[in-house]
Protein backbone atom coordinates (compact mmCIF):
# COMPACT_ATOMS: atom_id res chain seq x y z
CA UNK A 1 0.00 0.00 0.00
CA UNK A 2 2.52 2.82 -0.86
CA UNK A 3 -0.01 5.31 -1.74
CA UNK A 4 -1.38 4.80 1.79
CA UNK A 5 -0.41 6.78 4.50
CA UNK A 6 -0.25 5.70 8.50
CA UNK A 7 -2.31 6.89 11.34
CA UNK A 8 -2.09 6.11 14.73
CA UNK A 9 -3.90 7.23 17.72
CA UNK A 10 -7.73 8.16 17.11
CA UNK A 11 -8.38 9.82 20.46
CA UNK A 12 -9.74 13.37 20.92
CA UNK A 13 -6.89 14.92 18.62
CA UNK A 14 -6.22 12.24 16.26
CA UNK A 15 -9.32 11.63 15.24
CA UNK A 16 -9.90 14.95 13.73
CA UNK A 17 -6.51 14.86 11.96
CA UNK A 18 -7.41 11.44 10.32
CA UNK A 19 -10.56 12.12 9.47
CA UNK A 20 -9.42 15.70 7.29
CA UNK A 21 -6.83 13.35 6.04
CA UNK A 22 -9.42 10.98 4.42
CA UNK A 23 -11.61 13.83 3.78
CA UNK A 24 -8.71 15.19 0.96
CA UNK A 25 -8.34 11.37 -0.02
CA UNK A 26 -5.36 10.01 1.26
CA UNK A 27 -6.23 6.04 1.87
CA UNK A 28 -4.88 5.92 5.52
CA UNK A 29 -3.94 2.74 7.63
CA UNK A 30 -5.04 3.23 11.01
CA UNK A 31 -4.46 1.99 14.31
CA UNK A 32 -5.83 2.66 18.03
CA UNK A 33 -5.77 0.98 21.32
CA UNK A 34 -9.27 0.98 21.49
CA UNK A 35 -10.32 -1.14 18.35
CA UNK A 36 -13.59 0.67 18.52
CA UNK A 37 -12.01 3.69 17.46
CA UNK A 38 -10.57 1.70 14.34
CA UNK A 39 -13.76 -0.01 13.38
CA UNK A 40 -15.64 3.33 13.88
CA UNK A 41 -13.14 5.05 11.67
CA UNK A 42 -13.13 2.36 8.88
CA UNK A 43 -17.19 2.71 8.75
CA UNK A 44 -17.35 6.11 8.52
CA UNK A 45 -14.08 5.73 5.42
CA UNK A 46 -14.35 2.82 3.47
CA UNK A 47 -11.10 3.37 1.73
CA UNK A 48 -9.24 3.25 5.46
CA UNK A 49 -7.42 -0.19 6.47
CA UNK A 50 -7.41 -1.65 9.90
CA UNK A 51 -4.00 -2.84 11.05
CA UNK A 52 -3.40 -5.26 13.68
CA UNK A 53 -0.79 -3.52 15.16
CA UNK A 54 1.09 -0.42 15.07
CA UNK A 55 3.97 -2.62 13.35
CA UNK A 56 1.52 -3.17 10.84
CA UNK A 57 0.14 0.09 10.32
CA UNK A 58 4.44 1.13 9.54
CA UNK A 59 5.26 -1.77 7.27
CA UNK A 60 2.52 -0.79 5.13
CA UNK A 61 2.91 2.51 4.77
CA UNK A 62 5.86 4.97 3.73
CA UNK A 63 4.94 7.53 6.43
CA UNK A 64 3.24 6.97 9.85
CA UNK A 65 1.68 10.03 11.59
CA UNK A 66 1.60 9.31 15.41
CA UNK A 67 -0.80 11.18 17.98
CA UNK A 68 -0.61 9.91 21.22
CA UNK A 69 -1.64 11.12 24.72
CA UNK A 70 1.02 10.69 27.04
CA UNK A 71 4.24 9.17 27.66
CA UNK A 72 3.17 5.95 28.71
CA UNK A 73 1.50 5.31 25.81
CA UNK A 74 4.01 6.17 23.64
CA UNK A 75 6.23 3.07 25.39
CA UNK A 76 3.59 1.57 25.39
CA UNK A 77 3.26 1.75 21.24
CA UNK A 78 6.60 2.42 20.44
CA UNK A 79 8.54 -0.55 21.74
CA UNK A 80 7.86 -4.10 21.80
CA UNK A 81 7.75 -6.96 19.25
CA UNK A 82 4.54 -4.83 17.17
CA UNK A 83 5.58 -1.48 18.16
CA UNK A 84 5.93 1.22 16.01
CA UNK A 85 10.42 0.82 16.07
CA UNK A 86 9.64 -2.99 14.94
CA UNK A 87 8.29 -2.39 12.06
CA UNK A 88 10.94 0.48 10.90
CA UNK A 89 13.24 -0.30 7.79
CA UNK A 90 15.19 1.96 5.39
CA UNK A 91 12.76 4.23 3.67
CA UNK A 92 9.81 5.14 6.59
CA UNK A 93 9.06 8.14 8.16
CA UNK A 94 7.39 8.52 11.07
CA UNK A 95 5.97 11.98 12.15
CA UNK A 96 4.96 12.44 15.90
CA UNK A 97 2.44 14.86 16.53
CA UNK A 98 2.00 14.79 20.28
CA UNK A 99 3.21 16.81 23.09
CA UNK A 100 6.22 14.67 24.80
CA UNK A 101 9.39 15.78 26.34
CA UNK A 102 12.34 16.69 24.07
CA UNK A 103 14.05 13.82 25.36
CA UNK A 104 11.76 11.25 24.52
CA UNK A 105 11.40 12.82 21.03
CA UNK A 106 14.75 12.63 20.86
CA UNK A 107 14.88 9.28 21.90
CA UNK A 108 12.75 8.15 19.13
CA UNK A 109 14.53 9.91 16.75
CA UNK A 110 17.91 8.20 16.79
CA UNK A 111 16.10 4.91 17.18
CA UNK A 112 14.16 5.07 14.04
CA UNK A 113 17.61 6.49 12.21
CA UNK A 114 19.25 3.66 13.48
CA UNK A 115 17.24 1.59 12.11
CA UNK A 116 17.28 3.13 8.40
CA UNK A 117 14.52 5.63 9.00
CA UNK A 118 13.59 8.95 8.99
CA UNK A 119 11.54 11.08 12.10
CA UNK A 120 10.32 14.13 12.37
CA UNK A 121 8.72 16.10 15.64
CA UNK A 122 5.45 17.97 15.01
CA UNK A 123 3.38 19.03 17.78
CA UNK A 124 0.77 20.85 17.49
CA UNK A 125 -0.85 23.77 19.76
CA UNK A 126 -4.72 23.51 19.13
CA UNK A 127 -7.53 21.84 20.51
CA UNK A 128 -10.30 19.29 19.91
CA UNK A 129 -12.24 21.44 17.61
CA UNK A 130 -9.01 23.00 15.61
CA UNK A 131 -8.28 19.50 15.05
CA UNK A 132 -11.73 18.53 13.72
CA UNK A 133 -11.67 22.06 11.30
CA UNK A 134 -7.96 21.63 9.98
CA UNK A 135 -7.13 24.46 11.97
CA UNK A 136 -3.54 23.32 13.80
CA UNK A 137 -0.36 25.02 14.49
CA UNK A 138 2.41 22.24 13.65
CA UNK A 139 5.90 23.04 15.50
CA UNK A 140 7.93 20.78 13.64
CA UNK A 141 11.61 20.09 14.39
CA UNK A 142 13.41 16.62 12.29
CA UNK A 143 14.51 15.61 9.05
CA UNK A 144 13.88 18.23 6.51
CA UNK A 145 13.29 16.03 3.84
CA UNK A 146 9.87 14.32 5.73
CA UNK A 147 8.91 18.22 6.26
CA UNK A 148 9.13 18.84 2.44
CA UNK A 149 7.32 15.75 1.71
CA UNK A 150 4.54 15.95 4.64
CA UNK A 151 3.60 19.77 3.81
CA UNK A 152 0.34 18.72 1.98
CA UNK A 153 -0.90 16.52 4.76
CA UNK A 154 0.04 19.37 6.81
CA UNK A 155 -1.64 21.86 5.11
CA UNK A 156 -4.54 19.20 5.31
CA UNK A 157 -4.69 18.87 8.90
CA UNK A 158 -3.27 22.76 10.15
CA UNK A 159 -3.23 26.26 9.06
CA UNK A 160 0.61 26.74 9.80
CA UNK A 161 3.26 25.10 10.31
CA UNK A 162 6.91 26.32 11.61
CA UNK A 163 10.49 24.28 11.45
CA UNK A 164 12.86 24.95 14.14
CA UNK A 165 15.33 22.87 12.79
CA UNK A 166 17.42 19.67 12.35
CA UNK A 167 17.75 19.20 16.03
CA UNK A 168 14.94 16.77 17.48
CA UNK A 169 13.74 18.73 20.44
CA UNK A 170 12.80 22.07 19.57
CA UNK A 171 9.32 21.53 18.33
CA UNK A 172 8.54 19.96 21.17
CA UNK A 173 10.32 23.06 23.33
CA UNK A 174 8.45 25.35 21.31
CA UNK A 175 4.97 23.93 22.27
CA UNK A 176 6.42 23.33 25.95
CA UNK A 177 6.45 27.31 26.06
CA UNK A 178 3.13 27.61 24.32
CA UNK A 179 1.40 25.60 26.78
CA UNK A 180 2.80 26.69 29.65
CA UNK A 181 1.92 30.11 28.82
CA UNK A 182 -1.63 29.15 28.18
CA UNK A 183 -1.80 27.32 31.21
CA UNK A 184 -0.50 30.30 33.20
CA UNK A 185 -3.27 32.47 31.39
CA UNK A 186 -6.07 29.94 32.28
CA UNK A 187 -5.00 30.19 36.48
CA UNK A 188 -5.18 34.04 35.97
CA UNK A 189 -8.75 33.41 34.70
CA UNK A 190 -9.68 30.65 36.98
CA UNK A 191 -8.46 33.30 39.78
CA UNK A 192 -10.34 36.29 38.70
CA UNK A 193 -13.59 34.15 38.44
CA UNK A 194 -13.57 32.49 41.71
CA UNK A 195 -12.37 36.00 43.03
CA UNK A 196 -15.82 37.77 41.85
CA UNK A 197 -17.81 35.02 42.73
CA UNK A 198 -16.40 35.23 46.65
CA UNK A 199 -16.88 38.96 46.94
CA UNK A 200 -20.56 38.37 45.57
CA UNK A 201 -19.77 40.15 41.75
CA UNK A 202 -21.21 38.65 38.47
CA UNK A 203 -18.10 36.37 36.89
CA UNK A 204 -19.71 36.70 33.76
CA UNK A 205 -19.63 40.34 33.75
CA UNK A 206 -16.31 40.14 34.73
CA UNK A 207 -15.55 37.97 31.47
CA UNK A 208 -17.26 40.26 29.32
CA UNK A 209 -14.98 43.28 31.07
CA UNK A 210 -12.12 41.28 29.65
CA UNK A 211 -13.52 40.86 26.44
CA UNK A 212 -14.29 44.40 26.05
CA UNK A 213 -10.42 45.06 26.75
CA UNK A 214 -7.11 44.72 26.30
CA UNK A 215 -7.07 41.66 27.96
CA UNK A 216 -9.72 39.92 25.20
CA UNK A 217 -8.93 36.71 23.58
CA UNK A 218 -10.49 33.81 21.92
CA UNK A 219 -8.97 31.93 25.29
CA UNK A 220 -10.89 34.55 27.22
CA UNK A 221 -13.62 34.08 25.77
CA UNK A 222 -14.28 30.80 25.27
CA UNK A 223 -13.16 29.34 28.56
CA UNK A 224 -14.20 32.06 30.48
CA UNK A 225 -17.96 31.39 29.68
CA UNK A 226 -17.10 27.51 30.68
CA UNK A 227 -15.92 28.53 33.74
CA UNK A 228 -18.70 30.88 34.42
CA UNK A 229 -21.33 28.18 33.57
CA UNK A 230 -19.64 25.35 34.55
CA UNK A 231 -19.59 23.66 31.83
CA UNK A 232 -16.42 21.22 31.08
CA UNK A 233 -16.44 19.41 27.71
CA UNK A 234 -13.27 18.29 26.85
CA UNK A 235 -11.39 20.51 24.10
CA UNK A 236 -8.49 19.71 25.69
CA UNK A 237 -8.26 17.38 28.63
CA UNK A 238 -7.01 18.95 32.47
CA UNK A 239 -4.67 16.39 32.61
CA UNK A 240 -2.42 16.95 29.31
CA UNK A 241 -2.37 20.51 30.34
CA UNK A 242 -0.71 19.33 33.53
CA UNK A 243 1.30 17.15 32.23
CA UNK A 244 2.07 19.58 29.75
CA UNK A 245 2.99 22.40 32.62
CA UNK A 246 4.93 19.63 34.37
CA UNK A 247 7.17 19.07 31.42
CA UNK A 248 7.74 22.67 30.93
CA UNK A 249 8.87 23.22 34.37
CA UNK A 250 11.33 20.21 33.79
CA UNK A 251 12.68 22.14 31.03
CA UNK A 252 13.40 25.26 33.19
CA UNK A 253 15.32 23.20 35.16
CA UNK A 254 17.03 21.41 32.87
CA UNK A 255 18.72 24.64 31.68
CA UNK A 256 18.56 27.05 34.82
CA UNK A 257 15.20 29.14 34.00
CA UNK A 258 13.53 30.21 36.97
CA UNK A 259 9.50 29.18 36.45
CA UNK A 260 7.75 30.11 39.74
CA UNK A 261 4.68 31.14 37.80
CA UNK A 262 4.85 28.29 35.99
CA UNK A 263 5.32 25.91 39.05
CA UNK A 264 2.88 27.53 40.65
CA UNK A 265 0.59 27.36 38.08
CA UNK A 266 1.24 23.69 37.87
CA UNK A 267 0.61 23.40 41.28
CA UNK A 268 -3.70 24.80 40.91
CA UNK A 269 -4.14 22.10 37.74
CA UNK A 270 -3.03 19.03 40.14
CA UNK A 271 -5.08 20.28 43.05
CA UNK A 272 -7.78 20.12 39.71
CA UNK A 273 -6.84 16.79 39.13
CA UNK A 274 -7.13 15.83 42.58
CA UNK A 275 -10.73 17.14 42.81
CA UNK A 276 -11.52 14.53 39.68
CA UNK A 277 -11.41 17.28 37.09
CA UNK A 278 -8.82 14.85 34.99
CA UNK A 279 -10.40 14.41 32.26
CA UNK A 280 -12.70 17.31 31.82
CA UNK A 281 -11.46 20.33 30.00
CA UNK A 282 -9.24 23.13 30.26
CA UNK A 283 -11.45 25.55 32.29
CA UNK A 284 -12.39 22.96 34.88
CA UNK A 285 -9.64 24.39 36.65
CA UNK A 286 -11.59 26.93 37.78
CA UNK A 287 -12.90 24.48 40.55
CA UNK A 288 -9.65 24.42 41.99
CA UNK A 289 -9.40 28.00 42.23
CA UNK A 290 -13.36 27.86 44.33
CA UNK A 291 -12.28 25.37 46.41
CA UNK A 292 -9.58 27.55 47.78
CA UNK A 293 -11.61 30.15 48.61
Amino acid sequence: MSDAVGFIGLGIMGLGMAENLAKAGRKLVVWNRDVSKSQAFADKFPTATIAATPKAVVEMTAKTYCMLSTLEASHSVFEGETGILSGVSPGKNIVDCATLTPQRMAEMAEAIRAKGGKFLEAPVSGSKKPAADGQLIFLAAGDAEVLADSTADLDVMGKATHYFGAEVGGGTRMKLCVNMTMGVQLAALSEGVALCEAVGLDSAAFVEVLKQGAMNSPLVALKGAAMVNKTYAPQFPLEHQQKDLRFAVQVGDDYGVALPVAAATNELFKKARMAGKDKDDIAAVVEASRKLQ
